[in-house]
């Protein structure tokens, strides 16, 4: 599976930014998708993730009531809505995919960067 995300922009305080993860190859053998990101000097850490078939989402703490993702199926696309954006959502976002072909697999993508000015 291989993973492009898109939408990174630089925005100011309170603005509201999608970002899109297109993904290709064996998709139908993706069990989760997630969005996580990494801020400099900072581990990666998980933002958001949403199981195939069932759609269950699980946020972290800090983004709850203003992140949403989300998946579109038909366009092998997963989202990420952010609102009311704050400095300390800049960072990095990665799009990451985990499933099973022929083996256990976890995908990246290259990361889409995603600056919040005050």
């Amino acid at each position: 599976v291989h993973l492009m995300e898109s939408g990174g922009d630089l925005v100011q305080v309170g603005s509201s930014l999608t970002l899109s993860c297109a993904a290709a190859g064996s998709t139908s053998s993706i069990t989760v998708m997630a969005w996580y990101r990494q801020a400099p000097g900072k581990q990666r850490e998980l933002v958001a993730s949403i199981i195939s078939g069932s759609g269950s989402t699980n946020y972290a703490d800090s983004v709850k009531g203003r992140f949403t993702i989300s998946r579109d199926n038909a366009k092998n696309t997963l989202y990420l809505q952010m609102n009311s954006l704050k400095p300390e959502d800049t960072a990095v976002y990665y799009c990451n995919a985990e499933g099973s072909y022929f083996g256990d697999y976890v995908a990246w993508g290259q990361g889409t960067q995603v600056t919040v000015s005050s």
